[in-house]
């Protein structure tokens, strides 16, 4: 007899998951049978090899939600439809030669940024948040800090005004965490994106937007053109992809150091341990912890349960880090080890530009923190320290430190 389903959504998915993947691993193998909202039916992906085998192989787990079987059970305001999506235009569910026409049209705008204006500009934001908070002594280095930054860095990047920020953050958080107000979220940044595109369209720059309209447009690289819909679309992909997992990592990695005496090294100027800690969030604790998803093309088996055709599986990104066929010993550090899933893997990998900004954005955030703050201390016990309430990213709720008040630089770093 299968295992009965588990809810995706239950309170051991939002609090402490990692005991939860063990016990599923057991009960239930490589592959889970879970429930989300709504009591939609979906599996969980929980083995390495067999994640290793969804995402290699596109033809069988494909990205196209049109398969999906379960799409008549699913109402127009479901929480979870700015997660997987029906009839949206964007990279995440094309497939084929389009789909990779438009990861190169991503990959060739972001690789593309200059790499010191980058570390340059999350610098200037960085120093900026600190310079908001370094003479109180005290503050939260997630709502003052590490989820504002990579979001202001991607927003000039791409093209918008400063003063967008601050929407954009709220809006991407909304619609990243499956929760009342993802539709709304979701309905706000594509309003954002498009008035972005057309803006660029009339009037080129040097930023992403513009690359990404110069490369899809008729007479590019493209084949076929790409309509501002879809490259609308696509920015929405990247800037979600692009700000909240990057400011978990950066909340993660700092949590990590704070409380972990293998990375004490770190909050006294070692800079090799910054790179360490972040390597092993990305292991032990990776900001996307589930992904939604891949459908099955036919009728298949995976990890001993018979998947339907049209089923709909979730990649367990932090389940299958944590397989003990691969980690065999999972208290040892994993030093330079890059094999874990917390990028993804196959053709709907993240872009390696994108993964590059990313540390960039997350690293700099960090050294600027350890460079400003270096008498950093946690405020309450660590186990005080909460989680914010979604099966799909993991990240802090608040990261409140305290430190020897300083004078803000104002701009005069060397």
């Amino acid at each position: 007899m299968n295992p009965a389903p588990v809810r995706l959504n239950g309170p051991r998915f939002l609090a402490e998951p990692a005991e939860l993947y063990r016990e599923l691993r057991r009960e239930h193998g490589a592959v889970a049978s879970v429930l989300l909202d709504g009591d939609i039916p979906a599996w969980l992906v929980l083995g390495y090899r067999e994640l290793h085998q969804v995402t290699g192989d596109p033809v069988l787990f494909s990205r196209d939600s049109g398969l999906w079987n379960q799409w008549d059970r699913v109402p127009d305001d479901w929480p979870l439809l700015p997660l997987i999506g029906r009839g949206q235009p964007s990279i995440l569910y094309t497939v084929g030669e389009r789909h990779r026409e438009r990861a190169a049209m991503v990959s060739d705008a972001l690789e593309a940024v200059d790499a010191f204006e980058l570390r340059t500009l999350a610098e200037r934001f960085a120093d900026e948040l600190i310079d908001a908070v370094c003479a109180k002594g005290a503050t939260d280095l997630v709502a003052d800090y590490a989820a504002l930054l990579p979001v202001r860095v991607l927003a000039t990047l791409y093209g918008f005004a400063d003063e967008q920020g601050p929407g954009l953050v709220a809006a991407l958080n909304d619609m990243v965490d499956g929760h009342e107000g993802a539709i709304t979220g979701q309905l706000h940044v594509a309003a954002a994106m498009a008035r972005l595109v057309a803006d660029r369209a009339a009037r080129p720059a040097d930023d992403v937007v513009s690359r990404m309209l110069a490369w899809g447009h008729a007479g590019g690289h493209a084949v076929s053109p790409f309509t501002h819909e879809e490259i609308t679309q696509d920015l929405m992909v990247m800037m979600a992809a692009g700000h909240q997992p990057t400011a978990d990592w950066i909340g993660n990695s700092l949590r990590l150091m704070l409380t972990d005496e293998r990375f004490a090294a770190s909050l006294f100027g070692g800079r090799r341990s910054v790179a360490e800690a972040m390597n092993e969030v990305l292991w032990e604790d990776t900001p996307t912890q589930n992904v939604a998803g891949r459908w099955a093309a036919r009728d298949t088996r995976l990890g001993g349960r018979g998947v339907r055709a049209g089923d709909l599986l979730l990649l367990g990104l932090q389940a299958a880090n944590h397989d003990p066929q691969v980690r065999t010993h999972s208290s040892a550090l994993t030093g330079g080890n890059s094999a874990h899933f917390s990028f993804g893997h196959g053709e709907h990998r993240c872009p390696f530009p994108a993964q590059e900004i990313a540390e960039v954005i997350a690293r700099t955030a960090i050294e600027v923190v350890l460079d400003r703050l270096p008498d950093i201390d946690l405020t309450v016990p660590a186990t005080a320290l909460t989680r914010r309430p979604s099966p799909w990213l993991r990240g802090l709720t608040s990261l409140p430190v305290h430190f020897t008040p300083a004078p803000p630089l104002g701009g005069t770093r060397a």
